[in-house]
This record gives structure tokens, C-alpha cells and sequence, in this order.
């Protein structure tokens, strides 16, 4: 089991860890270094934009990576409730990492492709 990259006090903050995610790692790990430091409603709304491609990252949507880290930051906020914590004054710290690699099996004289995997951590604090 992997263990979380961020360490913070665990009654004060909520954990998610997306595992195997079939997203680019160059898009999630550019999404995460924006979303970290904002405030929870703050981001959601960013990755909404990033959805309806009213906002751009880099000149680009990341459409893909932007749903499965919105999914991500919903479950964030349901432990966070959960937990009795106020979701407005919650502040997303996120991480993304190269996650392991596999070949897709191909018959005959094609040789198999590289699937992508990303390992996406979420912790959302209270301040």
C-alpha cells in the first residue's frame, strides 16, 4: 500500500487517493501545482471552467484529468463532511504521480502500447 505524500493532522483534514487513474500524468501534475493553495469552492469552480473549456491551463482543457480530479475533490468534500468539517474554509493540497506501467497486448507484428497511469493524492485542511 502506498503511503500519502502529505502529512497533516488527520482532525482537521480529509484525505482522497486516486489510484490507477487512466489520465496523463503531465496534465494531472500541471492541474494539481494549480489547485494547490486554493480554496476548495475556488477550485471546483476552476475545474468546472476547465470543463465547459471557458478556462484554459497552458492554452489547454485537460478534460480528461480535469473530471477524474473533480470527482476526486467531490469525495474529498463528502470525508471532509463527514468528518464535521465546514467545506467553505477547506484549502486542497494535491499531488500526481507516474503511476506503474503496463504494455496492451497486440497480436501479430505489432508490439504493444503504453497505457497511462497516474496515482493522484487529495487532502483537503481546514484553516
Amino acid at each position: 500500500m502506498q503511503s500519502y505524500a502529505l502529512k497533516k493532522n488527520g482532525k482537521k483534514s480529509a484525505k482522497v487517493f486516486g489510484r490507477g487513474l487512466p489520465i496523463s500524468t503531465k496534465d494531472s501534475v500541471a492541474i494539481c501545482r494549480k489547485l494547490s493553495g486554493m480554496n476548495l469552492q475556488k477550485g471546483k469552480e476552476f475545474l468546472f471552467g476547465m470543463l465547459s473549456e471557458k478556462r484554459s491551463l497552458d492554452g489547454k482543457f485537460h478534460t480528461k484529468a480535469a473530471l477524474e480530479i473533480l470527482g476526486l475533490l467531490n469525495s474529498a468534500e463528502s470525508n471532509a463532511e463527514f468528518k464535521g468539517l465546514d467545506p467553505e474554509k477547506m484549502i486542497i493540497n494535491a499531488s500526481a504521480h507516474e503511476g506503474y506501467t503496463f504494455y496492451r497486448p497486440r497480436r501479430f507484428k505489432v508490439h504493444g502500447r503504453k497505457k497511462k497511469v497516474t496515482h493522484v493524492q487529495v487532502v483537503v485542511e481546514q484553516k
